[in-house]
């Protein structure tokens, strides 16, 4: 039988079409902020409590062993990961493939190039100016001295845990809350161009290291754009890696 036609004075709309990553989740940006300042705090407790029960809370970073650094970094994320976990299952989808848009596809291992790239060649780019501005603030030792401490302090079978955790792990657990997280949140709040920038300075600022703030800062922007042209964080965990390994390798060479 014929379609019965629309009341008087009635009109009709098509649903707008929603992005892929609109549709994901509805965690809101609260929600999301939230969840990552409960796991950072807790996060935050549980490194102090492994570093203080390691015996090497009065020494510098530099002097602690690489097991004491791995040992905090794994309690500062697991509280990260587990909230997330929660957070999905009341507030989002209850699938975390979904909810962090946590796909990978072959086109995503352009993002080694784009870690490489943006280690070798972003970071001269951004720190060129400011090194001859103001050279003894800039200068290549104090942007490499992070990195340098962390490798230095590993021995033996320590250096291969070292590499895992920060080549591997530190990318995922990173990529998982800041793009999948809190700019998935941001997209869905603002728009694309605000949620890039705000993350990204919230990624380099939470970092707490002023002198590498502007390279984190370019390198957010690169790791965001990779979530704001494939709707997934497959591209910029792959760019991330690439950029730490490549880090790691400068520093041991």
């Amino acid at each position: 039988m014929p379609a019965k036609p629309p009341a008087r004075g009635a009109t009709t709309t098509a649903a707008a079409p929603r992005s892929p990553l609109t549709s994901a989740s509805t965690i809101t940006v609260g929600v999301a902020f939230t969840t990552w300042l409960a796991g950072w705090l807790i996060g935050n407790v549980a490194g102090s409590i492994v570093i203080e029960a390691s015996g090497y809370a009065n020494v510098s970073d530099a002097a602690r062993p690489a097991w004491v650094a791995t040992a905090s970094a794994v309690a500062l994320w697991v509280p990260q990961l587990v909230a997330m976990f929660v957070v999905c299952l009341r507030f989002g989808s209850k699938d975390p493939i979904a909810d962090y848009s946590l796909r990978f596809r072959p086109v995503d291992l352009a993002g080694i190039p784009i870690g490489v790239l943006s280690q070798l060649v972003l970071l001269r780019l951004v720190y060129w100016p400011l090194q001859n501005a103001w050279p003894g603030t800039f200068s290549n030792h104090h942007l490499e001295q992070n990195a340098r401490d962390l490798y230095d302090s590993a021995k033996g079978v320590w250096v291969v845990v070292l590499i895992a955790t920060i080549v591997v792990a530190a990318p995922f657990v990173e990529e998982l809350v800041y793009r999948g997280l809190l700019m998935g949140a941001a997209r869905r709040r603002f728009d694309d161009v605000v949620a890039l920038i705000g993350v990204a300075a919230f990624f380099a600022l939470i970092h707490f290291r002023p002198v590498e703030y502007p390279g984190l800062f370019a390198f957010g922007l690169v790791l965001g754009a990779c979530l704001l042209a494939t709707n997934r964080i497959g591209m910029g965990m792959i760019a991330h890696l690439s950029f730490n390994a490549t880090a790691l390798a400068l520093v041991a060479r």
